[in-house]
């Protein structure tokens, strides 16, 4: 179950592969003063070799809302940035599994977020071992969108390279 305080503003930077979502994470939290929890998958991946079992989904996600849970008590300015969320889980359990277990669909209507910046694919793709799928980024915007709607989640597209990336960043979070 999340920890929960009311003032906090909990912003998650989500997306498909390679659009920037943990530069942007890090320098938002850097212009806020604040934390970012970072992504538990890309140190997790690390030794798997792009092949990932179920379980290590799971594992994933219960590494991920552990490292929110711990570092909401280190936010500063009472904001909180996630460099991805459970729901990065749901969308890879979904894809190379079929199906999501209900646990994770549970907790993922029990955390909310005040924002969710979703990264545009305007970035080119980088490579980077950990990364799956390059001709499928459109998919998995499309993917990532209809997620966020069933949620009712509040989120904003966040286009542009280098530092427009970040000013639109910027102004998504200032105008929520």
């Amino acid at each position: 179950m999340s920890t929960s305080n009311p003032e906090l503003m909990k912003i998650a930077v989500v997306g498909p592969e390679s659009t920037g979502k943990s530069t942007i994470a890090q320098a938002i939290a850097r212009h806020f003063n604040t934390v970012c929890v970072p992504e538990f998958a890309r140190e997790y991946c690390k030794n798997l070799h792009n092949e990932y079992t179920l379980q290590d989904e799971v594992n994933m996600y219960y590494g991920q809302i552990a490292l929110e849970d711990t570092l909401i008590s280190l936010a500063h300015n009472n904001m909180l940035i996630c460099d991805t969320t459970i729901l990065t889980v749901k969308i890879w359990c979904d894809h190379l599994f079929g199906d999501t277990p209900q646990e994770v669909k549970n907790e993922i209507q029990q955390r909310p977020y005040d924002l969710f910046l979703l990264m545009d694919i305007d970035l080119p793709w980088e490579e980077d071992p950990l990364r799956d799928f390059p001709e499928q980024r459109e998919h998995f915007m499309k993917v990532w969108k209809q997620e966020l709607n069933q949620l009712n989640a509040r989120y904003a597209i966040i286009s542009g390279l280098g530092a427009e990336r970040f000013e639109n960043a910027l102004k998504a979070i200032k105008s929520k």
